[in-house]
């Protein structure tokens, strides 16, 4: 498997939350540090930058229009064209600071959106402990927590049957499944399929965390590895599959 850069140099800080829009073959994505949204155009090339005020963690598009960042501690509606952005959501202070980061659109189109403590330090990653939740917000507007006591909330994913909910609490590194419910949005049954601590993927023993989560259409699931220089495919009944070496080492997300 090959890998090819398709937009060099685009962020000096860490690019975050990518996500493809079909109808308008442009990709949106955030660099956390920098506190920017950006959009490019696969068809004209040309990459579009809002600067926000806080650091952002993720960016999904709306139906109706506009998309739904994470952006701090408030989850907000972004209006591209105005700049625009209207708070929706705010969580409570926990901690130091801390802050919305990963989030996903479920095949229901609820947005779950997780939250981390503050970052103590980045090398090593060192993170402010059990500050971190898991949210939905639903259709209707509402707004639940679903988890408590993570750490890095992180990637997720969900299988094509819609039964299944995979998760990454990105320290202390786990993989984690729920039973799924499409139509309330719970989940139960929580369990371990990968726990990264026990793997050794690097032979100089830096396996970097799991972060950034996908699954494809035979239901493996792809992992970047932060600090790593690796994205790693996993068979959630059997384990490792394969992995495929980036050259540079902070994989976000994939």
């Amino acid at each position: 498997m090959s890998v090819e850069v398709v937009i060099p140099n685009i962020t000096p800080g860490t690019g975050e939350g990518p996500h493809w829009e079909d109808n308008t073959q442009r990709l949106v994505f955030v660099d956390v540090e920098q506190k920017t949204v950006l959009r490019w155009d696969s068809l004209t090339r040309n990459i579009e930058t809002l600067q926000l005020e806080d650091m952002v963690g993720c960016i999904v598009p709306c139906k109706k229009g506009g998309y739904l960042v994470g952006v701090g501690r408030q989850l907000a509606h972004l209006n591209w064209s105005s700049k625009n952005l209207t708070n929706l959501h705010e969580i409570p202070l926990h901690g130091i600071q801390n802050m919305f980061n990963d989030g996903k659109c479920d095949p229901a189109g609820r947005f779950w959106i997780g939250s981390t403590g503050k970052t103590l330090s980045y090398e090593p990653l060192e993170i402010e402990l059990e500050k971190g939740k898991l949210y939905c917000l639903d259709s209707d507007g509402s707004f639940h927590k679903h988890l408590d006591k993570l750490n890095v909330s992180n990637g997720l994913a969900w299988t094509s049957d819609h039964r299944t909910m995979y998760f990454i609490d990105s320290i202390p590194g786990q993989i984690m499944a729920f039973d799924y419910d499409v139509t309330s949005g719970n989940i139960s049954n929580r369990r371990t399929v990968v726990d990264c601590r026990t793997l050794n993927l690097t032979d100089n023993g830096n396996a970097g965390v799991p972060d950034g989560l996908t699954i494809d259409t035979d239901g493996n699931l792809w992992v970047a590895f932060y600090g790593a220089g690796l994205v790693v495919c996993f068979n959630p009944q059997t384990g490792f599959l394969a992995d495929v070496e980036i050259l540079r080492y902070n994989q976000a997300m994939i």
